[in-house]
């Protein structure tokens, strides 16, 4: 299983000694917006079993909890995971768990993955292994939402766009919702190539 003296574990952990909340999740208007524009993008209103990989903190996953009967939650950072935890204290219905992606992955099945900066801390192969996973874990009809910064990052070789065009490729999925803008880009995937009125019954 994961190995806490990893050195991606030992780089995000000591990101969290120095700060609960090392990318400002929970004060910045920046990332309030991002985490509302996430949700606002998601093509169903509920979903049976959701899960983020790199949750860092849980503040997304206070908010995808109110849209899911289930989420699964994970970060390499053991501070991130106590953090998460705590956040989700009283939503009986999560859970978080440590886990070094994509080797961790977890041996269940999902209506809603949803990749939110994580992509460019992987390589590309490794980025290609947690596609490849997510597409095998997602049931039929399901949902796969990334979000990711789109200006260079020191230290990481893909950017949010090439992150974005690898994750496309690999899982071979209809685009649902396209967004791009100077920081971010947003994509929704999903086998269910309907729109969300053709989803809710409209006479199209």
């Amino acid at each position: 299983m994961f190995d806490s003296q990893t050195p991606g574990s030992q780089r995000f952990d000591a990101l969290f000694r120095d700060s609960d909340d090392p990318w400002h999740f929970k004060t910045r208007w920046y990332e309030a917006r991002k985490r509302a524009l996430t949700l606002a993008c998601l093509p169903a209103a509920r979903y049976a079993h959701g899960f983020e990989p790199g949750c860092a903190n849980g503040e997304l996953s206070a908010e995808l909890a109110q849209r899911c009967d289930r989420l699964l939650v994970s970060d390499i950072s053991q501070r991130a995971v106590e953090l998460a935890r705590a956040r989700l204290a009283d939503v009986p219905h999560a859970t978080v768990v440590q886990a070094q992606l994509p080797r961790d992955w977890p041996d269940a099945s999902f209506d809603l993955i949803v990749i939110s900066e994580l992509g460019y801390f992987l390589d590309a192969q490794s980025l290609d292994g947690l596609a490849d996973l997510a597409r095998a874990s997602l049931r039929p009809g399901g949902t796969v939402l990334a979000c990711h910064w789109r200006r260079p990052i020191q230290g990481c070789a893909l950017d949010g766009d090439s992150v974005h065009s690898r994750l496309s490729l690999r899982m071979n999925l209809t685009v649902l919702t396209e967004l791009r803008e100077a920081d971010i880009t947003l994509h929704v995937w999903s086998d269910d190539a309907r729109s969300v009125a053709q989803r809710e019954g409209f006479d199209l």
